[in-house]
């Protein structure tokens, strides 16, 4: 039983898998063996995948592979399925829905779930003004298309992104992401007018002492030198970044680059792909410092698991595309519609923006603890995060912040042997970042953190 399932008009979760970790031999099996063989044979080798085991079943925090081991998984795909990967809801949601039909294109013979998904999200998305959405499939094609009314709406064409930033694979996206290995390299030429400036990153920056306040000066200083602000469309930025390493800017740096870009004439868009929908312990990670976006982009977890992204905004901005301007043959697919309703009433019901925050509670306990007792010079730099978006930045021993990619994947091996999935990230691969389902049984929770913890132990000690 989870401790919130006692919470006045709270819903436990239920779970058709029993939520326990079971290694039964080597892995990865025969069975993962001879799909890796076929895998090889037709897939291409650019689609990397970080577990070498193929899956049979999911539920809840528990991913179960073809030779029948038993993971608990503390990704998420991803920060996906936060509502657990095959939630009731959802599940019934797509059921429903498939024996009625699965495409017409909303472009062509449109349907309620769109409006009925679009109306829930004019009622979760920050902001007391008129709204309208745009529904797409990807991460990427939300950002893709954020850029586009921007520029639109604004007349202007430069877009300002930052440091350590990701916003995705497509040529637009790939221009707006920082790291080039893997992302971009190779893939050029990129779309043109964007430009970088610094993030706000307490733990590397060169002044410690500096406020958010200062580093959005520094970073409106360097739009306004070198850019002009008559010329900017669009500031794009995740209010806690991702693949760069879950970077949580320091308190006063959203609402500085907001202000500005408000008085400036500015689109502020919030690309809220991972960090949406009760990650962090809110809806959407701007509420943690009040900060209301022009649009903000969201997919992952919006849909229990099914293709399914967004962009809602001011409809003045939004409004100012002519018509057909906007759109797409899968956007807004029927049955993702109605698997991201199913998602929303769970999240609702659950209150997942409250498991979050209790996840996040246990999960620092925890590992503050450790980090306590291996003292200064570990390879722990720095714990950070928010909600259930959580990170670990190691660093070589002796008190400096050199990254330690090598200690970040020798942790990650440890627990995969153990029987559990965690992922990793950072601008230099030396970041473990903890992503559970936000149905995570307290008791499979902390599992894991024993597993993780013994993995750090064991790499510290050399």
């Amino acid at each position: 039983m989870t401790t919130y399932a006692t919470t006045p008009g709270v819903t436990a979760p239920s779970f058709r898998l029993e939520q326990k970790r079971r290694i039964t031999g080597d892995f990865p099996g025969p069975r993962s063996t001879e799909l890796a063989a076929r895998r090889a044979a037709v897939v291409a080798k650019g689609v990397a995948s970080g577990v070498p085991v193929y899956v049979a079943d999911a539920d809840g925090g528990i991913i179960h592979d073809v030779d029948g081991n038993s993971f608990i998984d503390l990704g998420a795909g991803i920060a996906v399925t936060s509502v657990g990967a095959s939630d009731p809801a959802v599940v019934g949601a797509v059921k429903d829905q498939v024996e009625h039909f699965t495409h017409t294109c909303f472009m062509v013979t449109p349907y309620e779930g769109y409006i009925a998904v679009a109306e829930q999200l004019a009622e979760l998305t920050p902001g007391d003004f008129e709204k309208r959405t745009v529904l797409f499939n990807s991460g990427a094609e939300a950002v893709e298309n954020a850029v586009k009314v921007a520029r639109l709406a604004t007349g202007r064409n430069a877009v300002v992104a930052f440091d350590h930033a990701y916003h995705g694979r497509t040529n637009l996206t790939m221009a707006l992401t920082a790291k080039s290995m893997p992302y971009k390299t190779n893939f050029g030429p990129f779309a043109p007018e964007i430009y970088r400036v610094p993030m706000s990153y307490p733990f590397r920056e060169e002044n410690p002492a500096i406020t958010g306040a200062e580093a959005a000066q520094r970073a409106i200083t360097m739009i306004e030198k070198q850019i002009g602000s008559d010329s900017v469309a669009a500031i794009i930025i995740e209010p806690v970044q991702g693949e760069g390493g879950f970077i949580v800017p320091a308190d006063g740096f959203l609402p500085a680059l907001a202000a500005w870009a408000k008085a400036n004439g500015v689109v502020f868009i919030a690309d809220e792909v991972q960090s949406g929908f009760c990650r962090t312990g809110e809806w959407f990670a701007v509420n943690h410092e009040g900060v209301v976006p022009d649009i903000i982009t969201m997919a992952k977890g919006i849909a229990g698991g099914m293709p399914l992204s967004a962009i809602t905004g001011r409809a003045d901005l939004l409004d100012a595309v002519h018509a057909g301007g906007l759109g797409g043959t899968y956007g807004g697919n029927p049955v993702a519609c109605a698997a991201a309703l199913g998602a929303i009433r769970t999240m609702k019901e659950q209150d997942l923006a409250g498991r979050a925050r209790h996840i996040e509670a246990q999960v620092t306990e925890r590992l503050g603890a450790l980090q306590a007792d291996l003292g200064d010079g570990s390879i722990i730099g720095e714990l950070r995060g928010r909600g259930a978006m959580l990170a670990i930045e190691f660093v070589e021993q002796g008190g400096g912040r050199t990254p330690n990619a090598d200690a970040t994947k020798a942790i990650a091996a440890h627990c995969l042997r153990e029987g559990v999935i965690i992922l990793t990230c950072g601008t230099y691969g030396n970041v473990v970042r903890l992503l559970p389902p936000l149905v995570i049984t307290d008791e499979l929770l902390a599992d894991g953190l024993d597993v993780l913890e013994q993995a750090i132990r064991t790499v510290n000690a050399g």
